[in-house]
């Protein structure tokens, strides 16, 4: 498979890249932007996509290893596809990111105090209770996910899922609404 020789995936040093893409709610608007990052080689390490405070505006939430100069250049090419209203690259910048998880897990009546200790201790909760197993919810960082998941699995994970991360700018900010409120007003974005 040939790469665009300016997307061509880096060799450096690769970490994770976290985009925020603003867009508007159409068809074929997702579409587009996973076209983007498989056109060019990149596999996502996490995809999120929700409404916002805005009706007609979608948030998508985008995890990609790549370089600095890399995310720079999907970005821009963000940019230029149909449906874009706005991207923020959150890697380096002051940001709150967490994902959720749900893991089923094995727990015998024998084990069960001991499990629920754990599932305390990580500020994880129990949503389902079952004879032989449960279902715990938890929402946090990555790591803390990923360390609630190993100490989990001696029991017997059964089954789990994550959700992709999710991010939000901190301080006054507000995203996407700044952009088009000033678009709205008739000054340039």
């Amino acid at each position: 498979m040939s790469h665009d020789s300016a997307f061509s995936i880096p060799k450096g040093r690769l970490s994770a890249q976290t985009l925020i893409a603003y867009v508007e709610d159409r068809p074929g608007t997702l579409n587009r932007i996973v076209s983007l990052f498989r056109r060019r080689g990149f596999n996502i390490d996490s995809l999120t996509v929700g409404r916002t405070e805005r009706p007609g505006i979608s948030r998508i939430t985008v995890v990609v290893r790549a370089d600095d100069d890399t995310a720079r250049r999907l970005e821009a090419n963000l940019y230029k596809l149909v449906n874009v209203v706005h991207v923020d690259d959150v890697t380096h910048a002051p940001s709150v990111t967490r994902e959720m998880a749900f893991v089923k897990v094995r727990a015998g009546q024998d084990r069960r105090a001991e499990l629920l200790q754990l599932v305390q201790t990580f500020r994880a909760r129990v949503v389902d209770l079952g004879p032989e197993s449960i279902i715990v919810e938890t929402t946090g960082t990555q790591e803390k996910l990923d360390g609630l998941i190993e100490v989990l699995r001696p029991f017997g994970i059964l089954e789990l899922v994550r959700t992709g991360a999710v991010a939000m700018l901190r301080g006054p900010g507000t995203g996407a609404m700044d952009e088009t409120q000033e678009a709205e007003d008739g000054v340039a974005a």
